[in-house]
């Protein structure tokens, strides 16, 4: 047997038993080698990371980052080794430094972002510019751990605008900044086990498609839960998928056996929002049938959809919101994410309500942090829980990541007109018109499209194309696997898997941020080819088509 025998039944033999992440590696390194021998270029759709950066405030960070290098210097200048920034006028020295390097990359963005603190937050100047550029500097250990004082509030209002639609419910979210959202999940998921709130073998909920890592850890040895697929099931009267859930669906939460629901939305990877109508069923169906259920809510996509409300917003009582600024600032490789949880919530709740000898067990766990150890919070118990508990006093995410975070926050919170939203808007739209253009096919309008990915079913589209016939001989003689494989081999296109998201077996996901806007054209036209000789060999077989 040949190496590219040896190669596609190794392909053929993983498809559908390893995350489509490890599956898209051994496509990529096919499609890698193709394209050595062809000249052309690998075109890997199946990743998440945009290919746009949010330039504007990483100038002003720079920036920020000089004058603070020059603040240390001000305190101690022996060489190569320097002092810790002074507070005491620090602002009125940033304000000079201002004035004197105006129309400088990033200058004038950060004079508004101080003046955004003093002026709307109302914060002291010094005490604001001083966490700035002594974070910036990352000198000292996070204090608090959970998240800077400063940087905290900014990043709340930041969430309240994003993810509320600026009308929040009454109160306050507590924030821990975390090295992105997968630290976010990993943190919770051990917090939950660590607190008792989930034990081993509990039924929880999982609205799928989703994002694998939500598949595949509650199947862990160390988890192991009863999961429940409340599915995207519904469809249009043509068959479309809509990605949204019927009501029959979300009626599974009504299982009060159900302790917990983990959620993407916008969905990971059809990148839909949860329609305003099926929100408040699943609200209905939380107060009246299980109002102990604890919402995990990733919402890492929902800047890419106009008027977007986390569920954090509409059921804060029940739900703790996860959200990473990688996708919408272009900064997966800063690790920048933030959990966020209502100062009223289920989790505080429920630990209250512990049976006495597992409180008795929680206070030794916990008893070296605080003389009264029932008393700390489940979000302060994450804190603690991502340290082992007895490294608590160095937890936190770094404070040059903080005070970037801050920076994107504030950013967002300045630009009044949206105009850098709608710049990312508009890259995923119109690339997503590209590819549909080039499928032939219609994009449906839908409101509640994040266009980040698009998540594709080539069974679908074979019935829309050729009739529900040639759909059934495709399905019986060919495998997704097929389409995928020769779209590597063939023309060095990498795209994932659908079914390992538990979307429908023949569905595709493609990325809409990370790849220019004519490699859309491409994958289209390729797909097409594929499905065009499928078609053929259709033909052949005897059977009669009507295009």
């Amino acid at each position: 047997m040949n190496t590219h025998n040896i190669e596609r039944k190794e392909i053929e033999h993983i498809y559908g038993k390893v995350s489509p992440f490890e599956l898209k590696n051994k496509l990529i390194s096919l499609a890698e080698g193709q394209r050595q021998k062809s000249a052309r270029s690998l075109l890997d759709a199946g990743r998440g990371n945009p290919n746009w950066t949010a330039a504007t405030p990483r100038e002003a960070f720079f920036t920020l980052g000089l004058f603070a290098a020059m603040e240390t210097r001000r305190v101690c200048n022996e060489k190569d080794l320097a002092g810790i920034p002074k507070k005491e006028g620090i602002a009125t020295r940033l304000r000079h430094y201002i004035e004197k390097h105006a129309g400088e990359p990033g200058i004038e963005l950060l004079k508004n972002i101080v003046d955004y603190g003093i002026n709307v937050q109302g914060f002291n100047a010094d005490d604001w510019v001083h966490e700035l550029v002594d974070g910036i500097i990352g000198d000292n250990y996070p204090s608090p751990d959970r998240m800077l004082i400063h940087v905290e509030k900014i990043v709340h209002d930041y969430l309240v605008q994003e993810m509320c639609y600026n009308k929040p419910p009454v109160g306050k979210f507590h924030l821990f900044a975390v090295e992105g959202a997968t630290a976010a999940m990993c943190y919770i998921f051990d917090s939950l086990i660590a607190n008792n709130l989930l034990a081993i073998g509990d039924k929880i909920a999982v609205m799928t498609p989703i994002f694998t890592p939500y598949l595949e850890i509650p199947h862990l040895p160390r988890y192991d839960f009863n999961v429940v697929h409340i599915v995207a099931k519904e469809t249009l009267e043509d068959g479309t998928h809509t990605w949204q859930y019927p009501e029959s669906e979300l009626e599974k939460l009504c299982d009060s056996n159900i302790k917990a629901l983990f959620v993407v939305n916008p969905s990971n990877p059809p990148s839909v929002a949860i329609k305003p109508e099926s929100v408040r069923i699943l609200v209905d169906i939380v107060k009246k049938h299980n109002p102990n259920l604890m919402i995990i809510s990733d919402d890492v996509y929902g800047t890419f959809v106009d008027n977007y409300r986390s569920l954090m917003a509409d059921s804060p009582f029940n739900t703790i919101g996860v959200y990473s600024f990688s996708k919408y600032f272009g900064v997966t490789g800063w690790r920048l994410g933030v959990i966020c949880l209502y100062e009223n919530n289920i989790f505080d709740k429920l630990l209250k309500e512990l049976p006495q000898d597992i409180k008795e067990e929680l206070k030794q766990r916990y008893e070296a942090l605080s003389i009264n150890p029932e008393e700390i919070k489940f979000i302060d118990r994450i804190v603690a829980d991502s340290r082992q508990v007895a490294l608590n006093h160095t937890a936190g995410l770094s404070t040059p990541q903080q005070v970037q975070m801050a920076i994107f926050a504030a950013f967002a919170l300045i630009d009044k007109e949206n105009e850098y939203k709608q710049l990312t808007k508009d890259i995923c739209r119109r690339r997503q018109k590209i590819l549909f253009h080039s499928l032939g096919l219609d994009l449906r309008k839908d409101p509640y499209d994040a266009a980040y990915y698009t998540e594709f079913d080539l069974l679908e589209w074979a019935n829309h194309y050729y009739g529900e016939e040639f759909a059934k001989y495709l399905e019986t003689n060919y495998k997704p696997i097929d389409i995928l494989y020769r779209l590597a081999e063939e023309s060095s296109i990498v795209l994932l898997s659908g079914a390992g998201f538990h979307a429908p077996e023949w569905s595709i996901r493609i990325s809409l941020a990370n790849l220019n806007d004519e490699a859309y054209t491409e994958i289209g036209d390729m797909l097409h080819k594929i499905l065009e000789d499928c078609v053929a060999s259709w033909i052949k077989t005897g059977n009669h088509i009507s295009h």
